[in-house]
């Protein structure tokens, strides 16, 4: 069955540090753009950060997380990673990674309707 399967959520304080996991089973990652989307409690879903397929790999993060978060690939172990520092309490959610799975999809876009392959998210909460 294919699919993505994240880890490392959990409660941490602000200011503290995660680091969470994106692997997948049955499905080679580093054919697609992969992007971190996340969802807080009456908020629409959003895009965080984004790491294309392309031939020179590029990143981009939304501006709320600018600087504080690292997205990575390691495809020998078909994860991507997505570093967060310095956590604030707004970045509480349900984090998901998906795969781009229409158009151009090695590029990064974070319109979730470009997306069809998703994990079922890990929860991050941030609070002292």
């Amino acid at each position: 069955q294919v699919q993505l399967v994240e880890s490392g959520g959990g409660l941490v304080q602000p200011g503290g540090s995660l680091r969470l996991s994106c692997a997948g089973s049955e499905f080679t990652l580093d054919y697609y753009a992969i992007t971190w989307f996340r969802q807080a409690p009456g908020k629409e879903r959003e895009g965080v950060s984004c790491i294309s397929a392309n031939k020179e790999i590029e990143t981009y993060h939304a501006d709320s997380v600018k600087g504080r978060f690292t997205i990575s690939r390691d495809n020998a172990k078909n994860t991507v990673y997505l570093e967060m520092k310095d956590l604030q309490p707004e970045d509480t959610a349900v984090y998901f990674c998906a795969a781009r799975s229409f158009g151009m999809f090695r590029s990064c876009v974070f319109r979730s309707a470009e997306y069809a392959t998703w994990g079922q998210g890990t929860q991050v909460t941030v609070s002292s």
